[in-house]
């Protein structure tokens, strides 16, 4: 990888993206425009900050969050491939696959006539990844940063055959009381309840509340899914492409409790609405095919 340097001076853009040092010296792409602003990780791909002008952010990052070159980073977009969750049939593989914790390539940068930004990062497998996952690929992450933030995974399969895996867009959207958001859009979905010993269940609300530890995939999901958040009088809506499945995660306190790159009680300000293809919704994607699943992330007034 290029020094930090040699990054600004090949992909900044005046007035509009520059490369420098993030925490734990983590090279990092800023982006900030009279739209908008955002911070990217070259490590995992990951986006940690977006917030449009003149609002307040719209993910969360965890203030214990690791940022050593090899933890993940806990908050905002990180990037699940090939696999999510706990891999059934190798269970000591890293969760969620090793997207988010692969440093990944600048491809390129640019500020486009609309006033938005295009960043677009690079990655690919390896004998690290062959071990893991014995299959060829490539990836490439494309954000758009503006008045909304739009992220695109696309996966290619240059193997010699199918290959199937799962991917997702684990995002983190900062709340001010996570007790007393709504969530819209799921109404009817089946889900799997993994908070519940992984039980089959139909999701008969059309709000839903958060009361304690949830962890649901919900299948058939291609609405707009939208978080009404009375207490930063806002809503924040997810809306996305290409996704069959949707997560909505929050620790708890309990389980919050225990992970080291959470604050006590960060897990009240934060919940995950996750675009994703996951189980029943995994990607069979041909050879030399290329699959691209997309999020677009908004803002809008109560």
């Amino acid at each position: 990888m290029l020094k930090i340097e040699q990054l600004q001076q090949k992909f900044g853009v005046e007035g509009a993206v520059r490369i420098e040092a993030g925490r734990g010296s983590l090279p990092k792409i800023v982006v900030a425009t009279d739209l908008g602003s955002a911070e990217i990780y070259l490590f995992g791909a990951q986006v940690a900050q977006f917030q449009p002008r003149g609002a307040a952010p719209v993910l969360f990052l965890s203030r214990s969050s690791f940022f050593d070159g090899r933890k993940p980073i806990r908050g905002g977009i990180p990037l699940v491939f090939p696999w999510f969750g706990p891999r059934a049939d190798l269970p000591e593989s890293p969760p969620h696959g090793f997207a988010r914790t692969r440093d990944w390539e600048i491809e390129s940068c640019d500020a486009r006539a609309d006033g938005s930004v295009r960043i677009v990062l690079a990655s690919g497998g390896d004998d690290a990844t062959m071990r893991l996952w014995p299959h060829s690929f490539s990836l490439r992450f494309i954000v758009i940063v503006s008045r909304t933030l739009d992220a695109t995974l696309e996966v290619r399969n240059i193997s010699k055959g199918d290959v199937r895996f799962e991917d997702a867009l684990h995002t983190y959207l900062a709340v001010g009381d996570v007790r007393s958001i709504s969530v819209e859009g799921l109404d009817g979905a089946d889900y799997v309840d993994r908070a519940d010993g992984e039980k089959r269940k139909k999701e008969q609300a059309k709000v839903i509340g958060l009361t304690g530890e949830t962890d649901r995939l919900y299948y058939s999901t291609a609405m707009k899914v939208m978080v009404r958040d009375p207490a930063l009088k806002r809503s924040i809506i997810v809306e996305k492409e290409h996704s069959g499945a949707t997560v909505v995660w929050n620790p708890w306190s309990e389980k919050s409790a225990q992970m080291k790159d959470m604050g006590p009680d960060e897990w009240q300000s934060m919940v995950c609405v996750e675009t994703a293809n996951a189980r029943d919704c995994a990607v069979q994607l041909p050879a030399n095919a290329t699959h691209r699943m997309s999020a677009r992330i908004g803002v809008a007034a109560l």
